[in-house]
């Protein structure tokens, strides 16, 4: 019997498009393109050939059009892995679900998801302008602990080194390790960005180390974290979404991965506040390989 979802569930606005993103199924290519700022939509969509539809609701913000042939889809997100939830969830379902009975197609539909996005370098070998490619994120945030099949998605032992090595205190809630497509990084890091872990974090400024008026937990987070190594890697970047991208995705049966540009090295104190003329750059590449 095929599942059905009540309307307190799925959520579909009187115009047949999603409750948060006021996407109709039509809209969505199979590839998509994912992008924080909603006016970072504008800047992906300035290289596309032609432009089929745009929609705009809250921070989300979408475009669909062609590229050398490729059908895209580039939609905003905002900031953090709780809108995350919101866009990888209704994404699916415009591909997988039948809005006109409510039940699920017999045939499921792959999504191609590359993020665009920004981050804070942890490493010597991570300048302010680099490209890093996030092979596995480790989500502070704990989205992904409230889906039943996390385990089957997450590298556990990886999880737990990381915990060892951070001493960690249970209170944070337990981190979680997604995995990225593998054949999607090879297809769209090829040999000219970094790979490495990334870690997501539930906020900018305490969670990620960052100290103002208020002091954080443990003063010695990011000098441990810089210090992390499993399996000949890494942790190369700090940012907010990927760990929830790359983890949902793998439950739901999409292929999906985070690259982003390097904005400022926490390693060396450095920042970049005029990275939105070079980001383009890196916006190029990924149209090019998706």
């Amino acid at each position: 019997m095929k599942k059905s979802f009540p309307a307190s569930e799925l959520i579909i606005n009187s115009d047949g498009s999603c409750f948060h993103l006021h996407l109709r199924p039509e809209q969505l290519a199979d590839r998509v393109v994912l992008v924080g700022d909603p006016a970072r939509v504008n800047t992906v969509a300035n290289h596309f050939d032609s432009i089929e539809c745009e929609v705009q609701s809250r921070e989300f913000h979408t475009i669909t059009g062609t590229y050398k042939g490729k059908r895209i889809t580039c939609q905003s997100h905002g900031i953090g892995c709780d809108n995350i939830d919101i866009v990888m969830n209704e994404l699916d379902t415009l591909a997988n679900i039948d809005y006109s009975t409510r039940t699920e197609f017999d045939e499921h539909r792959t999504l191609t998801c590359v993020r665009i996005g920004t981050c804070g370098g942890l490493q010597p070998f991570t300048p302010t302008g680099c490209f890093v490619a996030s092979v596995k994120s480790i989500g502070f945030d704990g989205l992904l602990n409230f889906y039943a099949d996390r385990n089957k998605v997450c590298d556990l032992d990886l999880e737990e080194a990381f915990k060892k090595h951070m001493d960690w205190n249970p209170i944070k809630g337990a981190p979680y390790v997604s995995v990225a497509d593998a054949d999607l990084i090879n297809q769209i890091a090829k040999d000219d960005m970094v790979r490495g872990y990334t870690i997501s974090c539930g906020g900018f400024y305490g969670p990620q180390g960052r100290v103002l008026r208020a002091d954080i937990a443990d003063p010695r987070q990011n000098e441990k974290v810089e210090s992390f190594e499993y399996d000949g890697m890494r942790v190369c970047n700090f940012e907010m979404e990927s760990s929830a991208l790359a983890g949902l995705a793998s439950l739901l049966g999409h292929r999906a991965m985070t690259c982003c540009m390097v904005i400022a090295n926490r390693y060396a104190k450095e920042m970049n506040t005029e990275y939105k003329n070079s980001i383009d750059t890196l916006i190029e590449k990924v149209l090019d390989r998706i």
